[in-house]
This record gives structure tokens, C-alpha cells and sequence, in this order.
């Protein structure tokens, strides 16, 4: 008999290193689509239902205000929807990936899931990436963290406020 879902975990992509793909022609490391539908179909996510919404492919040193409000409106939404979901994770790029949790958590007042922002430094598609360890622990965080906006990465989980990269160590830490 098969195992009811208990979880519902929802993934909003915005590009970022993390979804970069190589392209042989050019020989550029660049966003065009998220790949993420294939990391996810590698996962073993027992009781938990993953969806996916494409908001854009970008370099996140490429965001606009607007693209952020995007995603803002792209998380409210979600919030929105019946049945919400218990958790939403937001691939991102890491260059600014702070300036968007920082927005996110100044604007979503009374929260009562985790949001969860991930990135990584090297794309899904090169060897040693940080990629799949990076999503497999922000959909894992959202069960266990409390409500709020965060930030998981290498293994820790950052509140915001305070969520920097850490360009010397190549990964996030709190201020």
C-alpha cells in the first residue's frame, strides 16, 4: 500500500550558478532552463512531494529590484495556495542571494513555514559540485526548521537577518 505524502515541499528556481550549464560551443558556463527536475528524480524523498515553478534563469548578480519583487509576489503566492505547502526552497545564485533573503524576510511577516534559500559555488553539472548536497539539505531543513527566512548551506542552517557570503571560505555565515 503506498505511503501517504506528508510533506509538500515547493521549489521556486531563479538560476544562479547551481543551474549552469556548459556550453560546449561557446565553451560558457551560463543560464537557459532548470535542470533541477533531473537532481530531484535522482532523490530518494520518501513521503514528500516536490514541486517545481521556473521563475527565471539568471545570474543573480543579474536580478533586478523587480526580478526580486518576483520572487517576493512568487512566495506569496505559494503561501497562498490550497494546500499550502510545508516548506518552499528557493534556488538562487549565491552572489546575491543575501540581498534576496534579507527582502524576503523583511516583507513576509507571520510566516508559519520555513523558506529556505540555497545556492552553489560550483553548477550541478561539474564535478565536486556542492549542488545536489545544497538541495537535498534545504528540502530536508524544511521539516525541521522552524518558520522563517532561511539560508542552508554546507551543511548549516542561517537565520535571517545577518546571512552573508563568506567569498574567502566559499560559503555563507552569519554577521
Amino acid at each position: 500500500m503506498p505511503t501517504p505524502v506528508q510533506r509538500h515541499v515547493a521549489v521556486l528556481t531563479t538560476g544562479g550558478t547551481i543551474e549552469k550549464t556548459y556550453d560546449e560551443y561557446t565553451g560558457a558556463l551560463a543560464n537557459h532552463k532548470s535542470i533541477v527536475r533531473r537532481k530531484l528524480a535522482r532523490l530518494r524523498l520518501t513521503d514528500t512531494q516536490v514541486t517545481v515553478r521556473e521563475l527565471m534563469s539568471k545570474d543573480s548578480l543579474d536580478l533586478t529590484d523587480d526580478d526580486r519583487r518576483a520572487i517576493l509576489q512568487a512566495v506569496r503566492e505559494t503561501l497562498a495556495h490550497d494546500p499550502a505547502p510545508t516548506g518552499i526552497v528557493i534556488l538562487h545564485g549565491t552572489d546575491t542571494l543575501s540581498v534576496t533573503g534579507e527582502l524576503l524576510k523583511q516583507e513576509l511577516s507571520g510566516l508559519n513555514i520555513p523558506v529556505v534559500l540555497t545556492g552553489a559555488m560550483r553548477p550541478f553539472a561539474m564535478q565536486r559540485s556542492d549542488g545536489v548536497q545544497n538541495l537535498t539539505e534545504a528540502i530536508f531543513a524544511t521539516g525541521v526548521l522552524s518558520p522563517g527566512v532561511w539560508c542552508v548551506f554546507h551543511g548549516r542552517a542561517l537565520a535571517f537577518p545577518g546571512v552573508v557570503k563568506d567569498r574567502g571560505r566559499g560559503t555563507f555565515t552569519s554577521i
